[in-house]
């Protein structure tokens, strides 16, 4: 009687621990959750702040829309421009990414050449090098070729920025394919063709939805480049929302609002891509 009383027992305080364990980490993560999003919400309320307010740190203001109206309608701001020609920059970056990253992907996974981890090294440092370090040639090259101030000049430079990413995601995925995956599909007829497109790229999918939408978030934040190789042609947010910001005064509200709008569509990519992501990056990240 006493052994099952002490069981009980020893029972009832794991259960008592384990609750407390349990509460200890909801707590941990609802402030890291309150100190991850705090920034943003703070952007929100800074946009509905004028331009007296906006320096208080005092949440009792009297709301004003005349920030939204000033960056998104007024007749002489062009943030909307900017913010579709993003898209277009962006879109048209991870597209030719995804047209020549694929197959480089595939070819480090599968096949062996003469130095091939230090050419996949070399592309991945693409990614680490400073922007500013190759920005001068790539500017001079680019007022010598006709390519300064256009999309496709901004679509080609990105690939510094987008190719490197999805190369390394995807051959890791490309990795933990079995080749007898495609030998099977070969021997049942399949040109490599088809046995590519119709099964070794519905077997990568994630990862590509992975790399590809992190790419696109990269693309959409880059500043030096859209910075030095744009004019008044082709431009991106993130240099139209520096107007905001003038020589006399800077216009904190006009600038939260011009965040907030080229932050949301970064918000709704991450929620989409949440299933894919951890997966995706765990994969390609440390394989290679």
């Amino acid at each position: 009687m006493n052994t099952n009383n002490s069981i009980e027992q020893a029972a009832n305080n794991k259960k008592i621990q384990d609750a407390f364990i349990e509460l200890g980490r909801n707590f941990g993560l609802t402030v890291y959750g309150v100190f991850a999003i705090f920034p943003i919400v703070w952007m929100l309320l800074m946009s509905f702040k004028s331009d007296a307010e906006v320096v208080t740190t005092v949440f009792k203001f009297t709301p004003t829309v005349s920030n939204y109206l000033a960056v998104l309608f007024r007749p002489d701001s062009d943030y909307i421009k900017a913010f579709i020609q993003n898209f277009i920059v962006s879109g048209g970056a991870v597209f030719l990414t995804m047209i020549a990253g694929v197959p480089a992907a595939y070819a480090l996974a599968r096949y062996d050449f003469k130095n091939k981890e230090g050419w996949a090294f070399q592309i991945l440092s693409f990614k680490f090098a400073p922007e500013i370090l190759v920005i001068l040639p790539i500017f001079l090259i680019f007022q010598r070729a006709g390519l300064y101030d256009t999309y496709f000049g901004l679509i080609w430079v990105y690939q510094l920025i987008t190719m490197p990413l999805l190369i390394w995601v995807v051959r890791g995925y490309f990795e933990d394919i079995s080749v007898e995956v495609e030998q099977a599909a070969q021997l049942d007829g399949y040109s490599w063709y088809a046995v590519f497109f119709k099964v070794l790229l519905p077997l990568v999918k994630p990862g590509l939805v992975a790399s590809g939408l992190l790419a696109f978030i990269f693309a959409w934040n880059s500043f030096t480049f859209p910075l030095i190789l744009s004019g008044m042609k082709v431009q991106t947010i993130t240099i139209t929302s520096l107007r905001y910001m003038a020589s006399d005064a800077v216009h904190y509200g006009q600038v939260a609002v011009a965040a907030i709008v080229a932050v949301l569509p970064e918000i709704v990519i991450c929620l989409f891509i949440q299933k894919h992501l951890v997966r995706g990056l765990s994969f390609g990240a440390v394989k290679g």
